[in-house]
C-alpha cells in the first residue's frame, strides 16, 4: 500500500512538469488562417490608355485644345480636343511689350498663341485629320519630342512647348502617347505658321 501511495504522489508531483514540457494542458494550437487571397491585378493599360494618362497629366491640353467658357471660368473645349490654335482666331503680329515692362512674353485667352522673343508661336493640331492634323509616323514623333526638331527634322520647337520634359521619357512612353492621339477625332483645323519676330 505504501508503494502505491509513493507512486501516486510521484505521478502527481510529475505530471504537471510532464505537461508543460509537452505542451499537453495548453489550448490545441489553432490551425494557421489563411490568408486572404489577393484581390485580382487590374488589366494592363492598352498603350493609348497609358498615353491618354501621359497627356493629362501632362497638361497637353492646356495649350493645344482651344477653350470654351463653363461655370468657373475657360475651361478645355474636349469636343475640340487637341487640335491646336484655332484657324478662325487671326494673329498676324507679335504682341508689342511696352518698354520697361516686366512682362516678355504673352498669351491669348485660351494658351493656344504665345508671343515673346521668339515671335508668335501657335499650339500645333495633334489629331489626326488627313489634312491638318499630325499624320507623320510614330518614328518622327519620337524624333521630334527627342530632339527639339519641328516634325522631327526642322526648325526647332518654339517655346513654350516643353519638349525637353518629354524628352525625359521612354520610348514606350512616347509612343503611348503617339497611340493615343491616333485615337483622337480627327478635326480639321489649319494651325497658321509661326510668325517671326520684327526686323527677322
Amino acid at each position: 500500500m505504501r508503494v502505491f501511495q509513493y507512486r501516486v504522489a510521484v505521478l502527481s508531483a510529475c505530471l504537471p512538469i510532464a505537461f508543460a514540457i509537452s505542451g499537453c494542458g495548453q489550448p490545441a494550437p489553432q490551425p494557421a488562417t489563411t490568408a486572404a487571397s489577393a484581390p485580382p491585378a487590374a488589366p494592363a493599360q492598352t498603350p493609348a490608355e497609358r498615353g491618354k494618362v501621359l497627356t493629362t497629366v501632362g497638361g497637353c491640353n492646356d495649350c493645344h485644345t482651344p477653350k470654351k467658357m463653363g461655370p468657373g471660368g475657360p475651361e478645355p473645349d474636349m469636343s475640340r480636343e487637341l487640335s491646336g490654335h484655332r484657324e478662325d482666331v487671326k494673329i498676324t503680329a507679335e504682341f508689342k511689350t511696352p518698354k520697361g515692362s516686366p512682362y516678355v512674353i504673352h498669351t491669348i485667352g485660351d494658351l493656344t498663341a504665345w508671343s515673346g522673343a521668339w515671335g508668335v508661336s501657335f499650339a500645333a493640331n495633334l489629331t489626326p485629320d488627313p489634312d491638318t492634323g499630325w499624320t507623320l509616323p510614330e518614328r518622327m514623333f519620337l524624333s521630334a519630342m527627342k530632339s527639339g526638331a519641328h516634325l522631327g527634322s526642322s526648325r526647332p520647337i518654339l517655346p513654350p512647348m516643353p519638349w525637353q520634359m518629354y524628352a525625359q521619357l521612354s520610348d514606350d512612353d512616347l509612343k503611348a502617347i503617339f497611340a493615343y492621339l491616333k485615337t483622337l477625332k480627327p478635326i480639321k483645323n489649319k494651325v497658321p505658321d509661326p510668325i517671326p519676330p520684327s526686323g527677322k
